[in-house]
């Protein structure tokens, strides 16, 4: 099973009334919350769900900026989306050239936590609106109906993904392949827009996740991001591991890696975490990758 969806192939299901639970997690760093953005349009029958709020633990000392969240918190948001152990789901963000971002997230928290069958819209939102209907010609709908879905029975079971702390992931720099999914001038240390220090973490490899995707915000192909990643040196007999700012952006570069059909392990704490009190080794410029 593939860990992303065509609009063409959701569009099919749900005529076809083999309809996923559908989460919409549009989320931008720095922005106000996706809601008003989810009432204006959004999938037919998808359910707002809150990065800040359910699919991350509040910021604390020590921590990155998107610790994982509660499994009691997380389950409970899920439940509330409808979503069952038994039931595929589809998650999505608004998409588009740089996106993917939050609904890797979710997508990685879902797979993380037990879940069997969770797929991202490819391209997301925008890919949809960009779609027709091939059977109309019209364009793909959006409703501004709120759903009111059965709870789910969904209850986390943590660990089906593997993850990193701090430790680990300054091990496995050492004697694998750490990627940073940041990008570059972040990874060089030329600017830092929210994280105390700039830099990156000591033998990790520079791998922006803009490169995974096309120009439009699709992946690209499964045979050119298996390219793009064994020429950092990642492929699938290698052990890897991915880190970005806070965990988000990262579970992107995670489900990029697995298309390529590698399995990588996410550094959830990432640099927010890392740099967080000032003790760990830091380093600047383009040392790999």
């Amino acid at each position: 099973m593939t860990a992303i969806i065509s609009a063409t192939a959701l569009a099919g299901d749900l005529a076809a009334d083999a309809a996923p639970v559908l989460l919409d997690v549009r989320y931008k760093p720095g922005d106000p919350p996706g809601l008003p953005a989810y009432r204006a349009g959004h999938l037919p029958g998808a359910v707002y769900i809150d990065l800040e709020s359910e699919l991350a633990a509040p910021a604390g000392a020590g921590t990155g900026r998107h610790p994982l969240p509660a499994p009691d918190v997380f389950g409970s948001a899920m439940r509330r989306a409808g979503v069952t152990a038994d039931r595929p789901v589809v998650v999505y963000d608004a998409g588009g050239p740089g996106g993917g971002w939050a609904a890797a997230r979710c997508w990685w928290l879902l797979r993380w936590a037990g879940h069997p069958d969770v797929r991202v819209l490819d391209g997301g939102l925008a890919a949809w609106q960009s779609h027709r209907d091939p059977g109309s010609g019209e364009p793909l709908p959006l409703s501004t109906t709120t759903p009111e879905p059965v709870p789910g029975d969904f209850t986390p079971a943590p660990g089906g993904l593997p993850s990193l702390d701090a430790d680990e992931a300054a091990a496995l720099a050492r004697r694998g392949v750490l990627l940073d999914a940041r990008a570059a001038e972040r990874y060089r240390g030329e600017v830092e827009p929210l994280d105390p220090v700039a830099g990156h973490i000591p033998g990790a490899v520079s791998a922006p996740t803009t490169e995974n995707l096309t120009d439009t915000g699709a992946f690209r192909s499964p045979d050119a991001l298996a390219e793009r990643f064994a020429a950092l040196g990642a492929g699938p007999g290698t052990e890897v591991g991915v880190y970005c700012g806070s965990g988000v952006s990262a579970a992107q570069e995670v489900l990029a890696l697995q298309l390529a059909g590698i399995e990588a392990a996410l550094y959830v704490g990432s640099w927010s975490e890392w740099t967080a009190g000032g003790g760990r080794p830091v380093a600047t410029g383009p040392e790999r990758g």
